[in-house]
């Protein structure tokens, strides 16, 4: 049995939230309420009261208790019907100035949002927009069914049947419900962000990587039940702080620190996952001042490189390599060459899987979608994974999770 939070705000499509509360506690689940207050002129507290036999949740600070918290602390999944046009940009925009969107933004269960508005309201840039913004963040958004709406207008925007709200909502706790232990009992590394190889006390070799598609499959990979730990290189705090709080995170700068920080760790673990952008090569030596300028001429200082330990290929092709090894190849060119340089790659490396990642302008490092496409050890398109960096992670850890249960069988 699942603890269900459903959410009502102030639409006219609310007296048909209670039919969902009734779906769910059939299915076998415990259903508490939250409501906004503009919503009880259309569903009041004696309904939902008589309904679930508990109060409904109305007032942000009922009684001295931070009810909202107890909400999100119990909620396994949250499902909010209907959701106004209103609601929607007060979500996407991280308000929390009622019940419902306070219980939303405290909780990391799974949201299910089933809209209802007018066709206009619908169909506005604004709310197309709030969309979007949700499901980016991973939320499960409905879509309207059209008919007649309470206007007395016919179009898009109308509320689904509560039967398939409910049926939509439960199949998405049951998915999670599965991911959740998918990698129960398994360790996990991962390698996250880019070295830097230092030239003098002040300067570095170093690339672009964030780390946050690494963060991103650490943090999935956690959700779905394993011990994670993250060797992450010059990641930054803030980003490091998104991680859930049992993650291990272990801070390196070079290659050097990062080769040895993951050879220590993976001899335990069921899986590397090397997102990290390592540097192939470093000053041969670093100065231990600065290097300036020298006024008297024109010429450059020359700084002799020599190459880096190849971490991948060492693990891949060791007899103490996890059970499952994935590396990250970030790659610029055409389809067929990025294609070719995976396979390539993925032949030499040792590896059970290469994540072939896209990088340009709009994709790639940063704060935006990752293009990635998995290649398996004779370099054949296992899978691709197009979109936000979590949506990415999810895909690859099901793919992970798939292929070490197929070990043991």
């Amino acid at each position: 049995m699942a603890t269900i939070v459903v959410g009502v705000t102030g639409g006219v499509a609310a007296f048909k939230a209670p039919i969902v509360v009734r779906e769910c506690q059939r299915a076998g689940h415990d259903v508490y309420v939250a409501a906004t207050r503009a919503s009880l002129d259309f569903v009041g507290r004696s309904t939902w009261e008589g309904i679930t036999s508990r109060p409904v949740a109305v007032d942000i600070a009922g009684e001295g208790r931070a009810e909202h918290v107890e909400l999100a602390r119990v909620a396994d999944l949250i499902v909010i019907v209907p959701a106004t046009a209103n609601s929607l940009a007060r979500l996407a925009g991280g308000f929390a100035d009622d019940m419902v969107s306070l219980t939303v933004l405290a909780s990391d269960a799974p949201v299910v949002v089933a809209p209802a508005m007018h066709s206009n309201m619908w169909l506005a840039p604004a709310t197309q927009a709030n969309v979007q913004t949700l499901r980016e963040r991973g939320f499960h958004v409905i879509e309207p069914a059209s008919g007649a709406l309470g206007s007395g207008d016919s179009g898009v925007g109308r509320l689904p049947e509560p039967v398939d709200i409910a049926r939509a909502a439960l199949e998405v706790l049951d998915a999670h419900e599965q991911a959740s232990s998918a990698l129960a009992g398994r360790t996990v590394v991962i390698t996250a962000g880019g070295t830097r190889e230092p030239i003098d006390p002040v300067r570095f070799l170093g690339n672009q990587s964030s780390g946050r598609q690494g963060l991103a499959i650490a943090s999935a990979a956690a959700r779905a039940g394993a011990s994670v730990r993250v060797i992450a290189a010059n990641v930054e705090s803030a980003l490091l702080a998104t991680l859930p709080t049992a993650v291990q995170v272990t801070r390196v700068g070079s290659a050097l620190q990062m080769r040895e920080a993951t050879i220590a760790q993976v001899a335990d673990a069921d899986a590397l996952v090397m997102t990290a952008a390592v540097a192939d090569f470093r000053p041969e030596a670093a100065s231990e001042s600065k290097i300036k300028k020298d006024p008297s001429n024109e010429e450059a200082p020359t700084i002799r490189l020599v190459r880096n330990p190849d971490i991948l290929a060492e693990i891949g092709h060791s007899e103490q390599r996890p059970p499952l090894v994935v590396g990250f190849a970030a790659e610029t060119g055409t389809e067929e060459e990025i294609l070719a340089y995976g396979a390539d790659k993925a032949a030499r490396k040792g590896a059970d899987f290469i994540c072939l990642n896209r990088v340009g302008e709009s994709v790639g490092f940063g704060d935006v979608p990752n293009d990635i496409r998995l290649l398996d050890a004779r370099g054949a398109i296992a899978g691709r994974y197009v979109g936000s960096k979590d949506e990415v992670a999810a895909g690859l850890v099901g793919h992970m999770a798939s292929f070490l249960d197929n070990l043991k069988r």
